[in-house]
Protein backbone atom coordinates (compact mmCIF):
# COMPACT_ATOMS: atom_id res chain seq x y z
CA UNK A 1 0.00 0.00 0.00
CA UNK A 2 1.41 3.61 -0.97
CA UNK A 3 0.99 6.18 1.42
CA UNK A 4 -0.03 9.87 -0.35
CA UNK A 5 0.38 13.27 1.43
CA UNK A 6 -2.48 15.99 0.64
CA UNK A 7 -2.10 19.81 -0.48
CA UNK A 8 -4.63 21.90 1.55
CA UNK A 9 -6.53 21.87 -2.53
CA UNK A 10 -6.62 18.44 -2.18
CA UNK A 11 -8.05 18.20 0.97
CA UNK A 12 -10.93 20.66 0.75
CA UNK A 13 -11.34 19.07 -2.71
CA UNK A 14 -12.05 15.48 -1.09
CA UNK A 15 -14.42 17.24 0.92
CA UNK A 16 -16.01 18.76 -2.39
CA UNK A 17 -16.70 15.16 -3.74
CA UNK A 18 -17.85 13.85 -0.87
CA UNK A 19 -15.08 11.60 0.18
CA UNK A 20 -14.93 13.37 3.20
CA UNK A 21 -17.83 14.47 4.96
CA UNK A 22 -18.34 16.42 7.90
CA UNK A 23 -18.56 13.11 10.27
CA UNK A 24 -15.67 11.92 9.49
CA UNK A 25 -13.60 12.92 12.43
CA UNK A 26 -10.12 14.13 10.88
CA UNK A 27 -8.31 17.01 9.83
CA UNK A 28 -4.84 17.50 7.27
CA UNK A 29 -1.70 18.44 9.45
CA UNK A 30 1.39 18.80 7.47
CA UNK A 31 -0.03 16.87 4.66
CA UNK A 32 -1.20 14.08 6.01
CA UNK A 33 -5.03 13.13 7.15
CA UNK A 34 -5.18 12.37 10.66
CA UNK A 35 -8.28 11.11 12.52
CA UNK A 36 -9.00 13.94 15.65
CA UNK A 37 -9.20 12.90 18.78
CA UNK A 38 -12.18 11.67 20.89
CA UNK A 39 -13.22 14.59 23.63
CA UNK A 40 -13.95 13.37 27.27
CA UNK A 41 -16.19 15.34 29.21
CA UNK A 42 -13.00 16.60 31.25
CA UNK A 43 -11.83 18.14 28.24
CA UNK A 44 -15.14 19.75 26.68
CA UNK A 45 -15.31 21.49 30.37
CA UNK A 46 -12.19 22.73 29.85
CA UNK A 47 -13.21 24.26 26.62
CA UNK A 48 -16.15 25.90 28.04
CA UNK A 49 -13.97 27.42 30.59
CA UNK A 50 -11.45 28.87 28.26
CA UNK A 51 -14.53 30.42 26.40
CA UNK A 52 -15.96 31.98 29.49
CA UNK A 53 -12.52 33.43 30.63
CA UNK A 54 -11.29 34.35 27.34
CA UNK A 55 -14.56 35.61 25.26
CA UNK A 56 -15.65 38.50 27.09
CA UNK A 57 -11.67 39.99 27.12
CA UNK A 58 -11.20 39.86 23.25
CA UNK A 59 -11.08 43.85 21.99
CA UNK A 60 -13.04 44.77 18.82
CA UNK A 61 -12.11 43.17 15.79
CA UNK A 62 -11.03 39.64 17.44
CA UNK A 63 -13.05 37.14 17.82
CA UNK A 64 -12.78 33.56 19.55
CA UNK A 65 -13.39 30.37 17.24
CA UNK A 66 -13.94 26.71 18.72
CA UNK A 67 -13.14 23.55 17.07
CA UNK A 68 -12.95 25.60 13.41
CA UNK A 69 -10.72 24.98 11.43
CA UNK A 70 -6.90 27.16 10.42
CA UNK A 71 -5.60 26.99 7.40
CA UNK A 72 -1.92 27.15 7.00
CA UNK A 73 0.41 25.99 3.62
CA UNK A 74 0.17 22.61 4.29
CA UNK A 75 -2.25 22.01 7.21
CA UNK A 76 -6.09 22.46 8.46
CA UNK A 77 -6.25 21.81 12.20
CA UNK A 78 -9.02 22.44 14.03
CA UNK A 79 -7.46 23.84 17.34
CA UNK A 80 -10.22 23.69 20.08
CA UNK A 81 -10.13 27.74 20.32
CA UNK A 82 -8.20 30.16 18.78
CA UNK A 83 -8.49 33.99 18.60
CA UNK A 84 -8.28 35.36 15.00
CA UNK A 85 -8.98 38.78 13.82
CA UNK A 86 -12.26 40.53 11.75
CA UNK A 87 -15.34 40.51 11.68
CA UNK A 88 -16.82 36.29 11.96
CA UNK A 89 -18.51 37.02 7.97
CA UNK A 90 -14.89 37.76 6.86
CA UNK A 91 -14.72 33.99 6.98
CA UNK A 92 -17.75 32.90 4.65
CA UNK A 93 -15.83 32.13 2.01
CA UNK A 94 -12.28 31.01 3.56
CA UNK A 95 -11.14 29.94 6.91
CA UNK A 96 -8.63 32.17 9.26
CA UNK A 97 -4.97 31.63 8.17
CA UNK A 98 -1.89 32.10 10.29
CA UNK A 99 -1.85 35.73 9.84
CA UNK A 100 -5.23 36.31 11.27
CA UNK A 101 -4.42 34.48 14.68
CA UNK A 102 -3.11 35.43 17.31
CA UNK A 103 -3.72 32.52 19.61
CA UNK A 104 -4.23 28.93 18.99
CA UNK A 105 -5.11 26.74 22.14
CA UNK A 106 -5.29 23.08 22.57
CA UNK A 107 -6.56 21.03 25.22
CA UNK A 108 -4.67 18.08 25.82
CA UNK A 109 -5.28 14.89 27.43
CA UNK A 110 -5.05 11.79 25.75
CA UNK A 111 -3.41 14.11 22.99
CA UNK A 112 -0.89 15.66 24.54
CA UNK A 113 1.89 13.64 22.41
CA UNK A 114 0.17 14.79 19.43
CA UNK A 115 -0.34 18.78 20.87
CA UNK A 116 3.84 18.49 21.55
CA UNK A 117 4.75 17.73 18.50
CA UNK A 118 3.22 17.70 15.21
CA UNK A 119 0.59 20.51 16.13
CA UNK A 120 3.53 22.31 17.41
CA UNK A 121 5.57 21.81 14.30
CA UNK A 122 2.56 23.12 12.53
CA UNK A 123 1.76 26.16 14.60
CA UNK A 124 5.48 27.00 14.53
CA UNK A 125 5.89 26.99 11.01
CA UNK A 126 3.10 28.94 10.35
CA UNK A 127 4.28 31.23 12.43
CA UNK A 128 1.42 31.60 14.60
CA UNK A 129 2.50 33.77 17.75
CA UNK A 130 1.53 32.19 20.72
CA UNK A 131 -0.18 28.63 21.16
CA UNK A 132 -1.05 27.45 24.03
CA UNK A 133 -1.35 23.92 25.48
CA UNK A 134 -3.95 23.35 28.21
CA UNK A 135 -2.65 20.00 29.79
CA UNK A 136 -5.10 18.28 31.67
CA UNK A 137 -2.64 15.35 32.88
CA UNK A 138 -0.33 18.11 34.49
CA UNK A 139 -2.72 20.32 35.52
CA UNK A 140 -0.87 23.27 33.88
CA UNK A 141 -0.75 25.35 30.80
CA UNK A 142 2.32 25.44 28.55
CA UNK A 143 2.44 28.96 26.31
CA UNK A 144 4.62 28.55 23.69
CA UNK A 145 6.33 31.61 22.00
CA UNK A 146 8.59 33.16 19.23
CA UNK A 147 7.77 30.78 16.49
CA UNK A 148 10.38 29.93 14.01
CA UNK A 149 8.47 29.01 10.71
CA UNK A 150 10.05 27.55 8.18
CA UNK A 151 11.64 24.15 7.80
CA UNK A 152 12.65 21.39 8.67
CA UNK A 153 11.72 21.20 12.53
CA UNK A 154 9.45 24.55 13.11
CA UNK A 155 9.74 25.43 16.86
CA UNK A 156 8.70 27.91 19.59
CA UNK A 157 11.89 29.33 20.51
CA UNK A 158 10.20 30.29 24.27
CA UNK A 159 8.14 27.83 26.42
CA UNK A 160 6.47 29.06 29.90
CA UNK A 161 4.82 26.85 31.75
CA UNK A 162 2.08 28.04 34.17
CA UNK A 163 0.84 26.21 37.19
CA UNK A 164 -2.36 26.07 39.43
CA UNK A 165 -2.12 29.03 41.50
CA UNK A 166 -0.12 31.07 38.82
CA UNK A 167 -2.08 33.62 36.26
CA UNK A 168 -1.02 33.32 32.37
CA UNK A 169 -1.34 36.53 30.69
CA UNK A 170 -3.65 36.78 27.53
CA UNK A 171 -1.34 38.40 24.81
CA UNK A 172 -2.96 39.52 21.33
CA UNK A 173 -2.04 41.58 18.83
CA UNK A 174 1.30 42.72 21.17
CA UNK A 175 -0.29 43.56 24.32
CA UNK A 176 -1.40 41.54 27.56
CA UNK A 177 -5.05 42.18 27.84
CA UNK A 178 -5.44 40.64 30.79
CA UNK A 179 -3.86 37.12 32.93
CA UNK A 180 -6.39 34.59 33.77
CA UNK A 181 -5.70 32.47 36.41
CA UNK A 182 -4.59 28.54 35.52
CA UNK A 183 -7.23 27.29 38.10
CA UNK A 184 -9.97 29.04 36.70
CA UNK A 185 -9.45 27.29 32.78
CA UNK A 186 -9.05 23.64 34.50
CA UNK A 187 -12.10 21.55 34.98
Amino acid sequence: MSVHRFTVDQYHRLGELGILVEDDRVELLAGWIVPKMVHNPQHDAAIQLLDEAIRRLLPNGWRLRIQSSLTTADSEPEPDLAVVRGPARGYLSRHPSAEDTALVIEVADSSLARDRGTKLRVYAGARIETYWIVNLVARQVEVHREPSGGEPEPIFRSCRVYSVGEKVPLLIDGRVLAEILVEDILP
